[in-house]
């Protein structure tokens, strides 16, 4: 059994140098992005959930702390991004770019939206967001603390002093747009929906976590077109993989269930640790070849 990590370390090291197969690559654009999002609109406060809220009265007691262990873990970090993410707002660098990182920030409040939502009706769960999120709290681990409260808040706080600061910026995108969202979370969500999907309930869920999913490769899109034009520095490209040298041994912690050996076999809904970080692990690689940076040199834990 691989982990996230050991994944990494065998990976190919350096920076890909050929250019040509680079420049075949068609990264929108932030006006392109801002453009989308226009064309993407959703409400979180519009989706059905009486389906839902039947389908959890009958759900199998013994897969229900997996899905609340990993919906616990997108509500808190849905919260934790956007409350961090106005240091990337004021370090945008033109109008287009500007314009993009404000509905990126709407829509990670959006997300807060759906879950706490979610939580109050289909889980009975109320009381506000501030105390949902107390609660809901409670069932995170370790790493995603670690990442969430640490990582991410000290690179907020570094851009929010300097938004001029290229090496901050390359710091946060790496951080926010390449571990979180593009290596964590959409490795979460393909396989919680997979997971709803083959058994034809919570389809609320379903609706609301597929527009989640939509808005979030919207994202990750910014992220690795700003990364892809930054990393052309090479000492940027190498700030890149240092600080990806750096979380991705949190990174894989954060994807291994509360109580779980993170060492060890463990499954999250029926899929394997094996399926979940390959996923995890293909999803950065190939996202890494676009930008033109490497795997990092990482030593398995």
């Amino acid at each position: 059994m691989a982990t996230l990590l050991e994944l990494t370390s065998q990976g190919d090291v350096g920076t890909i140098s050929d250019e040509s197969k680079l420049d075949k690559v068609k990264l929108q654009t932030p006006q392109q992005l801002y453009e989308l999002w226009e064309r993407q609109p959703w409400s979180a406060h519009a989706i059905e959930l009486d389906k839902d809220i039947e389908d959890w009265k009958a759900f199998p007691e013994e897969d229900k702390g997996d899905v609340t262990w990993g919906l616990s873990s997108f509500f808190v970090g849905e919260e934790r991004v956007t409350t961090q993410f106005s240091g990337l707002v004021m370090a945008y660098e033109n109008q287009a770019e500007e314009a993009f990182l404000t509905t990126q920030q709407v829509d990670e409040a959006r997300h807060t939206q759906f879950f706490a939502r979610y939580y109050d009706t289909v889980f009975n769960i109320g009381d506000g967001i501030e105390a949902q999120l107390e609660k809901v709290r409670e069932d995170v681990n370790d790493g995603f603390l670690t990442l969430f409260d640490g990582h991410l808040v000290d690179a907020c706080k570094r851009l929010a002093e300097d938004p001029t600061d290229v090496e901050a910026k390359v710091d946060f995108v790496t951080t926010y747009h390449m571990v979180i969202e593009g290596t964590l979370a959409l490795t979460g969500q393909f396989f919680i929906t997979d997971f709803f999907e083959q058994r034809g309930i919570m389809p609320g869920f379903v609706e609301g976590f597929q527009k989640i999913s939509q808005d979030e490769h919207r994202h990750v899109a910014y992220g690795t077109w700003y990364l892809k034009e930054a990393c052309r520095d090479e000492a940027l490209a190498r700030r890149m993989q240092g600080k990806l040298a750096e979380l991705l041994p949190v990174a894989a912690g954060v994807l291994v269930p509360k109580g779980q050996d993170p060492f060890g076999e463990w499954t999250l809904l029926g899929y394997s640790s094996e399926q979940v970080n390959t996923f995890a692990f293909t999803a950065l690689s190939r996202r890494l070849k676009v930008i033109g940076v490497g795997l990092p040199e990482v030593a398995p834990a």
